[in-house]
């Protein structure tokens, strides 16, 4: 994997290793509606992959490289938790934090760090125990029956003060010990709101709830001024509990943005992809679809909302994907389902311009979250994830460079199988799945039997159009055709090429044509970056 990553830097101009790469510092940065990471100054496309909750201490590390570099991922997501560095308050512990760069630099991979702090699943689990026990200092959230719940109150002052001051000691020490950005991206907190109980009812989140809505977010939302109930209705707690929420998190982030000036985001633990939640069914506060605008106004310093997907329905996955990828938010996958069925949602990602993707539990400490995930990370578990990092990691930055200049479009194979199709300029691109690479349905005098992955949900295509008639795709396990928008006999496909590219510039390494393309460009189990050319005949 090492000399793999090492060609792959070298085909891209980047020769040198990571410890000696440019000290300009990671950035999220926005144009016309699309959006890229920039790590040492150049769009940077996020192969990810996130380790399970407890891998974030140096026993576990030698069951995660292994597992990252079998699917060709380079960037690990990791947890970091309070309760790790300050496990006395006052005193503060970085070793983890030191011996997880110096791996990730000998391991050639970029790190996002998951602060997980006041909430983790909206839980003070990861808080220290001198949090967790005292309630009178540290309060949790009240019910409406004045009980206390189980999750911290964002109203506290002194728990944000004390979560703030850690956060800040984490960046000071990246700031000291990581001058060549081996992390590029903060989590802060992790899926934050509570369950059961949509927000505090404490004396003081009472008086603040009877007072008018800030203007700047009835601004936004373009309402009229009121109190939280006349501006929100029914969702009026949830609105609350989610303003408040972002603001704790804002500053958090801005104090350590004054430190070090990370990129951050925050995940989303999702409700249904198109109802209105029912606030007590629903981590109320967290950054749901739905409350996208309440974050983006209360929370300025957060450079992206991001939903976990565990929903394995391909509808409801596009559903999310079209939710989160917006002009003002770029989109941003930090969990899915490490399930084989997840990975063709890659695609689905690639396609609405996404800037990172990550499943979620890859390592080999031997937990398994199903039935969120898979039941365990077998050879064609990990493939599925694999095979389509492995062929863009080696054009990674080129494709993200042009996602971000021009149009793209992705398809993952639908539950029912059906083609998906779009029109981007004067050309028509449909993903057809389930078929041999030869011959056509339609053909009747050759019998043929059903190909082994027509019923199996696996297959996807991402392309760019990197100019009127050129573009750049992906795929596994489809059969992808070009046609014109309107019917021309004189349109042709010109020219299929597999390539790579060297220092920016398309080099091709073979041409498609015969059998490799009279039934469109198929694409099974070994995913390949081509370059499609489309033309007319005059």
């Amino acid at each position: 994997m090492r000399r793999a990553m090492m060609t792959a830097m070298v085909t891209l101009g980047l020769a040198t290793p990571l410890a000696a790469q440019s000290t300009e510092g990671p950035r999220i940065v926005s144009r016309a509606g699309r959006h890229a990471l920039l790590v040492d100054g150049q769009p940077f496309l996020m192969l990810a992959a996130q380790v399970n909750n407890s891998s974030n201490y140096a026993a576990a590390l030698p069951q995660v490289w292994p597992v990252l570099d079998r699917i060709h991922a380079n960037t690990i997501e990791i947890p970091v938790a309070w309760q790790q560095i300050e496990p006395v308050e006052g005193q503060f512990d970085l070793t983890f934090l030191q011996t997880l760069l110096d791996q990730a630099r000998a391991h050639d991979k970029r790190v996002v760090i998951l602060w997980f702090a006041t909430w983790k699943n909206t839980s003070p689990g990861y808080t220290p125990d001198w949090v967790k026990l005292d309630n009178r200092r540290f309060p949790r959230m009240k019910t409406k029956g004045g009980q206390d719940h189980y999750a911290l109150t964002p109203m506290a002052r002194t728990t944000l003060e004390a979560d703030k001051r850690a956060f800040v000691r984490l960046m000071t020490h990246l700031k000291e010990h990581d001058p060549q950005n081996t992390v590029i991206m903060v989590q802060p907190e992790n899926e934050v709101g509570s369950y059961r109980n949509p927000r505090d009812y404490s004396a003081a989140a009472q008086r603040l709830f009877d007072q008018p809505v800030p203007e700047a977010l009835t601004r936004k939302l373009g309402k009229p001024r009121g109190n939280w109930s006349t501006v929100f209705g029914a969702q009026a707690d949830r609105a609350f509990n989610s303003w408040y929420t972002a603001r704790y998190i804002n500053e958090i982030v801005e104090a350590g943005k004054a430190v070090k000036p990370l990129p951050t985001y925050v995940n989303a633990a999702l409700a249904g992809p198109s109802n209105v939640p029912d606030p007590d069914g629903v981590a109320s506060g967290g950054p749901q679809q739905d409350v996208l605008d309440i974050w983006k106004v209360a929370a300025p310093s957060i450079d992206a909302e991001a939903p976990d997907i565990y929903d394995r329905a391909s509808r409801n996955v596009g559903l999310y994907l079209d939710a989160y990828a917006r002009p003002d938010n770029p989109l941003l996958v930090p969990e899915i389902g490490n399930g084989r069925e997840f990975a063709r949602y890659f695609y689905e990602a690639l396609g609405r311009g996404a800037i990172g993707f990550a499943p979620f539990g890859m390592d080999d400490t031997g937990f398994f979250n199903y039935p969120l995930g898979a039941k365990a990370l077998d050879d064609s578990t990990l493939e599925a994830f694999a095979g389509p990092y492995g062929a863009v990691s080696g054009v990674m930055r080129d494709w993200a460079k042009a996602a971000f200049e021009h149009p793209t479009w992705g398809a993952a194979k639908p539950d029912d199988g059906g083609d998906r199709e779009t029109v981007l300029g004067d050309w028509r691109i449909r993903a057809e799945f389930g078929q041999w690479q030869f011959g056509e349905k339609s053909w009747t005098w050759l019998k043929s039997e059903p190909a082994p992955w027509k019923a199996e949900p696996v297959g996807g295509m991402a392309v760019v159009q990197l100019s009127r008639d050129e573009f750049l795709m992906v795929g596994d396990h489809v059969r992808a055709r070009f046609d014109p928008a309107t019917p021309d006999p004189k349109a042709m496909i010109v020219r299929v090429e597999q390539g790579h590219f060297t220092d920016g510039r398309w080099v091709m390494d073979r041409i498609w044509n015969g059998d490799q393309t009279d039934y469109g460009i198929n694409i099974v189990d070994r995913p390949v970056v081509l370059k499609v050319v489309m033309g007319r005949y005059r």
